[in-house]
């Protein structure tokens, strides 16, 4: 008998476990390698749209998804002072979205790897290509061990900035693109005081805001963004000093002073720049990026995870469509997820960066004015033909008629 193909899979994160699922499920030997030493739980808050659902399903993993909509959520837009007026929240949005935490996802996700191998605190340090394959040498973090394998497939889903794409592409100066931004997000301990637990609030004021997102069964999550053209500036000193002078010189009020106090308890937070990655070509002879590493639509997008799930489902049915054709399926595989990045990163970058983050004071009048009249809208209201576009592209299925 033939053995079956081989890949490895560098990330276990959401697009690295979806793929490695797709590929699996396709007849593919698949390995698994994760720089951290053990999984990572919990994390930020993520909205879940139609395209991601759809994946999961095909996946298999939806059903073990466990998804956290507060049954009677309501949205606050605040002032730092203590004014609040009601107004729409990220889970109105047109689409319908899911709200999760990013482990959530990640947790169904693991427990459907089954046989997959698995190997923790260990890094590619070698991409070689061969004819219809890569040599990869990977080493041990915890031994110091290398070894040399050869596979059929690499795939590269090691996040933004990618050892893959670093050692087969070039620099990540090539490819980020970016939004001169910087987010911090965590998850809370408490809610903010005088709000319910299925309250959510944003503070949004030129060029900084905040976010708390509400969840049904745990504390809430909160994202910190603010623009900024000093990126490196931002890391030389420790992450809550940096909010607190970011947000000042104003007294910072009850709410963010209470969301920064939590950020020094959090058990975990992500600091981070706001990126794009762009590339003209995901793929190197048998090396693949997936993911942040290959296409990064920001947290802005809203639609980073579903497109993880997304491209890993897309992947394994192309390949099971075409067991004795890598390069078609490869090709297909990325006519048809190119348009879909391309148009999110688009909207991440000229429209929803402005309503995570105004940037400046006619965009955060224009936001409120935005809020108001969406805000006023009776659910009879026949959705515009903006809403409409919008639930369209968020709620594609890239999978269909793929297997």
């Amino acid at each position: 008998m033939k053995s079956p193909r081989s890949a490895l899979v560098v990330g276990l994160g959401v697009a690295g476990m979806a793929a490695a699922i797709g590929l699996r499920d396709a007849g593919w030997q698949v390995t698994m390698i994760e720089r951290a030493p053990q999984r990572r739980r919990g994390g930020y808050f993520i909205g879940l749209f139609g395209t991601g659902v759809s994946a999961a399903r095909r996946l298999g993993v939806m059903d073990s998804l466990h998804t956290r909509n507060p049954a009677r959520m309501t949205t606050w837009a605040v002032t730092r002072g203590g004014d609040r007026k009601r107004t729409p929240g990220f889970l109105d949005q047109p689409g319908e979205p899911q709200g999760v935490l990013r482990g959530d996802i990640e947790a169904a996700l693991f427990a459907n790897l089954g046989d997959i191998e698995l190997r923790f605190a260990t890094v590619p340090t070698a991409i070689d290509d061969v004819p219809g394959g890569a040599l990869v040498t990977t080493r041990d973090a915890t031994t110091g061990a290398e070894q040399r394998e050869r596979f059929d497939l690499v795939l590269g889903a090691d996040g933004v900035r990618s050892t893959v794409r670093r050692l087969v592409f070039g620099p990540d100066e090539r490819f980020m693109r970016p939004l001169n931004a910087m987010i911090c997000a965590f998850q809370l301990k408490a809610q903010v005081p005088y709000f319910a637990p299925e309250h959510g609030i944003i503070l949004a004021e030129p060029r900084r805001s905040l976010w708390i997102f509400p969840f049904a069964d745990c504390q809430p999550t909160a994202l910190f963004s603010y623009r900024t053209r000093a990126i490196d500036a931002q890391f030389r000193e420790p992450v809550e000093a940096v909010l607190r002078r970011t947000y000042g010189p104003e007294p910072l009020g009850e709410i963010l002073s209470h969301a920064l106090d939590q950020l020094s308890r959090a058990d975990d937070y992500l600091f981070d720049s706001v990126n794009h990655i762009e590339m003209p070509s995901w793929r190197a002879g048998r090396v693949l990026l997936v993911g942040d590493a290959a296409w990064c639509m920001s947290l802005y997008s809203g639609m980073g995870a579903s497109a993880g799930l997304a491209s890993g489902a897309l992947l394994g049915e192309l390949l099971a469509r075409h067991p004795a054709d890598i390069d078609a399926a490869l090709a297909t595989w990325d006519a048809r997820l190119r348009p879909f990045v391309r148009q999110h990163q688009r909207a991440a970058r000229l429209l929803k960066a402005q309503i995570f983050t105004p940037s400046g004071p006619i965009a955060a009048l224009l936001l409120k004015g935005l809020q108001k009249l969406v805000g006023a809208r009776d659910s009879s209201t026949p959705p515009s033909a903006i809403e409409r576009i919008l639930v369209r592209t968020m709620n594609v299925d890239l999978t269909a008629d793929a297997a």
